[in-house]
């Protein structure tokens, strides 16, 4: 007697439903994709109990014939692919021909549904055909999904609690009318409406429905092209970056889709711009050959794997930092405005910067000041107003490139910590350490790029002791520390003698910044030169800059102010908290109740 046996269909199609639908999102999912293949301009999804009771998906597209309708449910039918090259093509957001009948074999379906000639009645249980009729001709398709997983109650066991599957619903159904802004989305729960998209093609809209106001004001547009993709969407200033990483949307042709390279290039193009725990909001769309992709790697369809990463990772990434670096990132305090989406929509994209000629300052050699910790040199006013014609020039090229800041003049400080400053355009709030440690940042970063590093030789040479483990784990870093311009010797047990170290050291701090620089070499466990550097510099920065509480006179507050103008990023410190808030002359105007409108 054999004992391979040929499985019955419709426990086929339970296991099938065990990799297509998981929980109430998957079912959605499929269904709002099928909608959408099918042409429609408005889809309406309604839940009750977050889908676990009903889920009720209901579209104006081409709907189907009477014959469409009952292959609809036969497993691996589909009209989306006939032939194996057309898998290299996928154009459509279903083609696998699994998601109906797995639904309808883990729950009870109803089919409504027509293509203006005539309308289909359908009621499946265990994915068998229990009732039909004749229905409406009113075009278009309505799905009903009652009782998931009434047939396997250890899967409905592990559906996570109502509040959590409503919520992934609600992510899916975000994603999908930013990725179809010309679809009219609609979703409801218990006769909640939660979402409800215009359809009207504007991407801003959709994303001031989802986010509102305040998000939809601060997003910058997206738009990049070579020769194998291009990306079009929109992108958040830093100041609005959450917590949680479902707010970073990437399709493919129009698919949602997760992609970890992607993600961590968008997320390394905002460093420094936002803290490490935050992540920017950004929509972006990718349009590429079907022939550069593959799809079909999971049954969700929602991971994807790209033919020409490298040319991709390159578009996006220049494409994002050029974005953040011409735009003028700092933070407005909040203003309570009856501003609408219309106004927004009117402003957008937003207008470039304004050209600041008047004062910056790029020298950023090192000197200690006894009195405030102010590590920049300090230098007189007339030999800053000789040089000041040549700076000028310097800035006018680098106009297209960064956007600047008006020089601002500080007016004293809240709490030894906060300096107040202002120019004709309004009133700012500079934290003094998140600015030390943005100028100090691109000092340590740029000393430390350099091939060739200038020395100093030391006529009483440091020693660094340290314990078995760490000296083992430095002796193999030796000429890495060499190559820094650090020259050191062994001596002794466990130690090391410096003869020579560069000249970016701080006067009096060089024992510190070598023991920093030991540390982080300690804890690298293969050593690259570029993440190193990065990791240096943000350390140093940190340590070596003015602390909150420290006294900073007038003077060197307006020293500070002005070298911070003159940085790359003057925006925000190295781990991405804001060093500027401003309120304009119109903010402050209109909260004391004198601007016109007010």
């Amino acid at each position: 007697m054999a004992n391979i046996k040929v499985m019955d269909a419709s426990l086929a199609n339970k296991i099938a439903a065990g990799e297509v639908v998981e929980r109430t999102m998957n079912v959605v999912k499929e269904l709002v994709e099928n909608s959408i293949d099918a042409k429609s301009t408005r889809i309406e999804i309604t839940l009750e109990d977050a889908g676990v009771k009903r889920i009720v998906v209901q579209d104006n597209g081409k709907g189907m014939s009477k014959e469409d309708a009952h292959l609809a449910f036969l497993r691996h039918a589909t009209s989306k692919i006939t032939q194996l090259e057309d898998l290299f093509h996928v154009t459509t957001l279903g083609f696998r021909g699994e998601a109906l009948p797995s639904i309808a074999s883990v729950s009870h379906v109803s089919l409504l549904t027509s293509d203006g000639k005539e309308g289909t009645f359908l009621k499946l249980e265990e994915g068998k055909i229990k009732e039909e009729s004749s229905s409406s001709l009113v075009r278009g398709t309505t799905i009903t999904v009652e009782q998931l997983f009434y047939n396997t109650p250890v899967r409905l066991k592990y559906l996570k609690n109502l509040y959590t599957e409503l919520a992934l619903i609600t992510d899916y159904i975000n994603k999908m009318a930013l990725s179809y802004p010309s679809i009219q989305f609609i979703l409801k729960n218990n006769d909640k409406q939660l979402l409800n998209t215009t359809g009207d093609g504007n991407l801003l809209k959709v994303i001031y429905e989802i986010y509102g106001i305040e998000v939809a004001k601060k997003m910058l547009p997206l738009a990049l092209e070579n020769e194998d993709y291009r990306i079009e969407g929109y992108m958040s200033y830093p100041e609005v970056a959450r917590t949680n990483r479902n707010v970073m949307t990437t399709l493919v042709n129009g698919r949602v889709i997760r992609n970890s390279v992607l993600n961590r290039v968008i997320l390394d193009a905002y460093h420094t711009y936002i803290p490490k725990d935050k992540f920017p909001i950004l929509i972006m769309n990718i349009e590429v050959d079907p022939i550069l992709i593959d799809i079909n790697i999971h049954p969700t369809k929602m991971d994807i794997k790209f033919s020409k990463m490298d040319t991709l990772k390159e578009l996006l990434t220049k494409g994002i930092v050029e974005n953040l670096k011409k735009t003028l990132l700092i933070p407005h305090a909040s203003v309570r405005t009856q501003e609408t989406i219309e106004e927004v929509l009117q402003n957008s994209p937003p207008p470039a910067p304004k050209p600041f000629l008047d004062f910056v300052e790029d020298n950023y050699e090192v000197k200690e000041n006894e009195t405030t910790q102010l590590h920049f040199e300090t230098e007189t006013m007339t030999n800053r107003q000789e040089t000041e014609e040549e700076e000028t020039e310097e800035v006018t090229s680098n106009q297209d490139a960064h956007a600047t800041i008006k020089r601002m003049f500080p007016v004293g400080v809240v709490h030894t910590t906060y300096i107040i400053a202002e120019n004709e355009e309004g009133m700012f709030i500079i934290d003094q350490h998140a600015a030390a440690e943005r100028i100090n940042y691109e000092k340590y970063l740029k000393e430390l790029s350099k091939e060739t590093t200038e020395l100093v030789p030391l006529l009483v040479p440091l020693s660094l002791e340290f314990s078995n483990e760490e000296y083992l784990l430095i002796k193999e870093k030796l000429d890495q520390i060499k190559d820094l311009g650090i020259i050191c010797e062994e001596f002794g047990q466990n130690t090391l003698v410096i003869r020579e170290h560069p000249t970016w050291f701080v006067e009096g701090k060089e024992k510190e910044t070598l023991q920093k620089i030991m540390e982080i070499l300690q804890r690298e466990d293969t050593f690259s030169k570029e993440k190193f550097i990065e990791k240096t510099a943000i350390t140093l920065a940190c340590r070596m800059s003015i602390k909150a509480n420290d006294y900073v006179s007038i003077e060197d507050m307006q020293y500070l102010l002005d070298t911070l103008t003159a940085c790359k990023n003057p925006f925000t410190c190295p781990h991405g908290r804001p060093t500027i808030i401003a309120y304009s002359k119109y903010d402050l105007e209109k909260m004391f109740k004198r601007s016109a409108e007010s």
